[in-house]
């Protein structure tokens, strides 16, 4: 025999060999792989079933707390407005009152005036007053035009009600009155 006969022959009972490996294996060893492979499908299913509920629990907690924030996001603000509302109450019984004091009634009037601005400027309420401004469309409603000889044209000569904006967002515009350019010019 050549030795290239020799060396196919040793390659081609390497190849026999090869083959009859996973033929051999038993029955046992099957089902001792298939039972693992049974109990690890099961710890994936398992553990996608509480990954699906611990998903929905967490979905419906995050809604509940943002209905929740939705319902009560005005609480504190609420709160704090309840004092402005006793003082006023109070005030009025004191107006309505026997020895009502006109002097008592405008200092009362005037502290709870300015609990409401303390209140307000805590919130970030920031109060527009453009008297003598330039007219900003985008912050005033002009309610009207008047001439206005000593004012440049487009000034605000008049403030009939004063705007606000909440943390820099306009919440209502400033109602004015724009001077516009004499006819004569």
């Amino acid at each position: 025999m050549s030795d290239k006969e020799t060396v196919q022959e040793n390659q081609e009972q390497d190849n026999q060999v090869n083959t009859e490996q996973p033929v051999t294996a038993t029955a046992d060893d099957l089902g001792i792989k298939l039972a693992e492979a049974e109990a690890k499908a099961k710890e994936n299913w398992d553990q996608l079933l509480r990954t699906r509920a611990e998903m929905d629990n967490l979905r419906r907690r995050t809604e509940r707390e943002l209905e929740n924030a939705h319902k009560y996001a005005l609480e504190r603000f609420a709160q704090e407005l309840l004092g402005v509302r006793d003082s006023l109450e109070m005030g009025l019984s004191a107006a309505q009152g026997d020895n009502a004091d006109i002097a008592s009634l405008v200092e009362g009037t005037g502290l709870t005036l300015k609990m409401l601005v303390s209140l307000m400027e805590k919130f970030a309420i920031k109060e527009l007053n453009p008297l003598d401004e330039p007219f900003n469309p985008e912050q005033h409603q002009a309610m009207s035009l008047l001439e206005a000889p000593d004012k440049a044209p487009n000034t605000v000569i008049n403030v009939l009600q004063k705007g606000y904006t909440l943390n820099d967002r306009l919440i209502r515009p400033a109602m004015v009155v724009v001077s516009k350019a004499s006819s004569e010019a």
